[in-house]
C-alpha cells in the first residue's frame, strides 16, 4: 500500500524544510533522487510530510527566530547602555586630565 499522505513543495520551500541548498535539490531532481514534477515551469518536490506538519514546523521556526530577535535586542540594549557609561567615564577622565594640566601650568 503506497503512502499517499504528503504534499508537493516548491524548491525553495523544500530547501528550507530539509535545510539543504537549492543547487543540491536541483542535482537530486536531475539524478531522479527525489519525486518531482514540473507545474507551470516550476519544480515541485514530493514530501511524505503532511502540509499541517510543515506549517507547524514553520511556525516553530518563526517562534524561535522571534525569540532570538528578542534576545539580540535585549543584548543590544545592554551593550548600548554599557557603551554610554564608558563614554561618560572617558569624558570624566578627559576633563580631570585637562583640569590637572591647567593647574600645573
Amino acid at each position: 500500500m503506497a503512502n499517499t499522505e504528503g504534499t508537493w513543495l516548491t524548491i525553495n520551500d523544500y530547501s528550507q524544510f530539509k535545510n539543504i541548498s537549492i543547487s543540491t535539490i536541483r542535482r537530486h531532481i536531475k539524478a531522479n533522487l527525489v519525486k518531482w514534477r514540473n507545474i507551470e515551469g516550476k519544480y515541485h518536490i514530493w514530501t511524505a510530510s503532511k502540509a499541517e506538519d510543515i506549517e507547524t514546523r514553520k511556525e516553530g521556526e518563526i517562534l524561535s527566530y522571534r525569540l532570538e530577535i528578542q534576545r539580540l535586542e535585549l543584548e543590544n540594549r545592554k551593550l548600548s547602555e554599557e557603551l554610554s557609561e564608558l563614554r561618560m567615564l572617558v569624558n570624566i577622565y578627559e576633563n580631570q586630565t585637562t583640569e590637572t594640566n591647567e593647574i600645573r601650568q
